[in-house]
């Protein structure tokens, strides 16, 4: 029983050995125990619940997967930032003590780590605000970047191009730019193209021509109906505009356009529509 008794009072006095004093409170063994199963407990148990909220509520209400993994990694944050704060506090360690050199390195770091937070807030706002989501097409003109959407992550967007070229776009840069998003209401896009005739050629005529190449293109949807706009008279050519919506073609506008100007082509010489060609006339002057 003594044995037994003297056993424990050594774990005792292993527990509330201090191994350094900070501030006004002591740091034991004990402390040291319970800091670092704290901190394990909260990153495992973190783990699970996010996976949790991820599989079992947010993809199973309709989130898209990856948008829902990117809303659990933030969750994460949050729960293991919560908990460290209070194994810290809860293990007595006096914070006090280091507040002067926690402001000292936070102004250093805070410069550093400045555009990494910009872009985690912005990623918050992105995945809470969804001005962008998983599919859709988007452009950036300020950057020079075009193309679908494939990843929103909690601190940049993956985007990939029609070259199949993946670029990783920073969140604040859809916060902050100017963004076109083809697909914000839905896939369907009516694009336009400019085409010219010869003075002598019938616009009627012209009209239902281009009709039929937008009628007989699979890629041209039937409903919103294209139509034709007789745009004006220009210095060589009656100019006119076909109009059409594509839900198919949107993130591929030049495919569809050449499409169709191959057949518009191929329509007018097949039905002598003459395309003109710009034409000057030149009066030479003569001094004698």
């Amino acid at each position: 029983m003594d044995d037994i008794k003297y056993i424990f009072n050594q774990i005792g006095e292993l527990i509330n050995f201090p191994l350094f004093t900070q501030g006004k409170s002591n740091f034991t063994f004990g402390k040291l125990f319970y800091t670092i199963l704290g901190v394990w407990l909260v990153f495992v148990l973190s783990k699970f619940f996010v996976r949790f909220v991820v599989e079992k509520m947010l993809v199973r209400f309709g989130t898209h997967k990856n948008a829902a993994h990117s809303i659990g990694i933030v969750i994460r944050y949050l729960i293991v930032f919560i908990g460290l704060v209070i194994i810290v506090q809860t293990a007595g360690v006096d914070l006090s003590a280091l507040s002067i050199l926690a402001g000292a390195l936070g102004v250093g770091i805070g410069f550093g780590l400045q555009n990494i937070t910009n872009n985690f807030i912005s990623g918050i706002i992105i995945l809470l605000e969804r001005p962008i989501k998983i599919g859709d097409r988007v452009e950036l003109p300020e950057i020079s970047v075009s193309g679908n959407v494939i990843g929103i992550m909690a601190r940049s967007t993956t985007v990939l191009t029609n070259d199949n070229i993946v670029i990783i776009v920073p969140n604040s840069k859809f916060i902050s730019d100017t963004v076109i998003n083809w697909s914000y209401n839905d896939t369907s896009v009516r694009f336009k193209i400019p085409v010219g005739v010869a003075y002598k050629e019938d616009p009627e005529k012209v009209k239902k021509l281009l009709l039929e190449v937008a009628d007989e293109e699979p890629g041209v949807l039937k409903d919103p109906a294209p139509d034709v706009l007789f745009e004006g008279f220009g210095d060589s050519s009656l100019d006119f505009f076909l109009r059409f919506y594509t839900s198919t073609h949107s993130d591929l506008p030049r495919v569809i356009r050449s499409k169709l100007l191959f057949s518009i082509f191929k329509k007018f010489k097949d039905n002598d529509v003459e395309i003109p060609f710009p034409q000057r006339d030149v009066h030479i002057k003569s001094n004698q």
